[in-house]
């Protein structure tokens, strides 16, 4: 290591932390999830919004049946389907997407506000109706950052929690599959986040477990000022964790640029704009190489937190 330039700044070189050693990776560990973002516009500007989604922000835009078939060809067995934005309700060749999904056989996880873009007329009808064609087969995952009124609506705009709610009422009483997501606050530990959830699922009348991971997820908060450790390879075994246990191990997400000439396959749900986690064109190409943990949304959200966007 005495011949290794060492960085001066945390973050900044692939393969050497700040501190000169061995930044960790995570190989391709078999699929999981494999997502599609729909694009970066939605309905609401949530505070804290780690994809600055908006009603104006189309630096993603909407992905169409024609960009989704080649990658879900590229799969020879069913696999887990996300589906992320932005708000996905807002594409306008959504129920196509989810259709195209179902059809091959796999499964869907679709994340939404469960507000105005959900409950057109035509989104409700489409859904209705995939469901009851692929039984079992679609959970629509409302994410709901606080079981308290007020501190949602401080996040997503006054009346956004009624609204959701709303929505949630309605996939409850289509037996739709169901799940939610919140965040862990930061001003109460995981077991009260949890009770006060179980407490809003009983007074919605909703099917769920709040103390179910998979039905009620709650995500580590994800703040810019945050400064956390680089992760090392001799990281794995002083934390106890598996590099496979981490989502890039066996996730990937597929966005499409404004004016770029097709998709994209990125390693990570969360890190869209770093030209380091563009994996490639095709589902194959960005499976190839190990995945270098070079920022830190990979120690605070994934290897600290412990998160994944999957269910």
């Amino acid at each position: 290591m005495a011949d290794t330039l060492i960085p001066n700044a945390k973050f900044s070189d692939p393969n050497v932390t700040a501190k000169g050693e061995t930044r960790a990776s995570v190989a391709w560990a078999g699929l999981k999830t494999l997502w599609f973002n729909t694009g970066t516009l939605c309905n609401i500007a949530c505070a804290n919004c780690y994809i600055e989604s908006s009603p104006t922000n189309d630096r993603l835009v909407y992905l169409t049946r024609a960009d989704v078939e080649p990658y879900l060809a590229e799969l020879t067995l069913p696999a887990e389907i996300g589906i992320t934005g932005g708000e996905p309700f807002m594409a306008p060749e959504i129920l196509a997407i989810l259709e195209a999904a179902l059809e091959r056989g796999h499964t869907l996880l679709v994340l939404t506000n469960a507000m105005r873009p959900m409950m057109r007329p035509r989104v409700q009808a489409g859904l209705a109706d995939l469901s009851a064609r692929f039984p079992g087969k679609m959970t629509l995952r409302v994410s709901l950052d606080s079981h308290d009124g007020a501190l949602h609506d401080a996040e997503r705009g006054q009346g956004a929690f009624a609204e959701a709610c709303e929505g949630l009422r309605w996939i409850a009483s289509n037996d739709i599959p169901l799940a939610l997501a919140g965040r862990t606050a930061l001003h109460e530990d995981e077991a009260a986040a949890r009770e006060g959830y179980r407490a809003l699922i009983a007074s919605l009348g909703l099917a769920l477990d709040a103390a179910d991971p998979k039905q009620l997820v709650l995500f580590p908060e994800m703040i810019a000022r945050a400064d956390p450790p680089e992760i090392t390879t001799a990281c794995w075994g002083i934390l106890s964790k598996s590099p496979d246990s981490i989502m890039c191990a066996s996730q990937r997400m597929v966005v499409r640029r404004k004016g770029a000439a097709g998709p994209r396959v990125l390693a990570c749900t969360l890190l869209v704009d770093d030209p380091a986690f563009d994996l490639g064109a095709t589902f194959t190409e960005a499976t190839a190489e190990p995945v270098k943990l070079n920022h830190p949304w990979c120690a605070s959200f994934c290897v600290l937190g412990g998160a994944s966007c999957s269910a």
